[in-house]
């Protein structure tokens, strides 16, 4: 088990919370935190190109470490997770960028 799936399982531990909602909140925790950081909207691209950026890290590391245990790759899983960590940032970015909601 590589130190990334180590430290995946520590905190689905932690938390007690799935997989799943552990992509939601990193996901947004990234979005938010990228917003902040980069002192920009939250319907600018760049916090959402930081989510993805980092969904995509998280998956080809998923990938490579299946790869090396010599388990199969689950291309339906990465494409799961991928769109469990980019839906609410998605959300957020449309209403920022073209809804009067979060633009006040």
């Amino acid at each position: 088990m590589s130190a990334f799936q180590a430290w995946k399982t520590w905190a689905v531990v932690l938390t007690g919370l799935p997989k799943d909602a552990l992509h939601i909140y990193v996901g947004l925790i990234v979005f938010l935190a990228a917003a902040a950081l980069l002192k920009r909207s939250l319907g600018d691209w760049r916090p959402l190109a930081a989510v993805l950026l980092v969904a995509l890290v998280g998956e080809a590391w998923d990938m490579t470490d299946s790869r090396w245990a010599r388990e199969p790759l689950e291309w339906a899983r990465g494409w799961h997770d991928l769109w469990n960590t980019m839906f609410w940032p998605l959300v957020l970015h449309a209403l920022a960028r073209w809804s009067r909601v979060l633009k006040r």
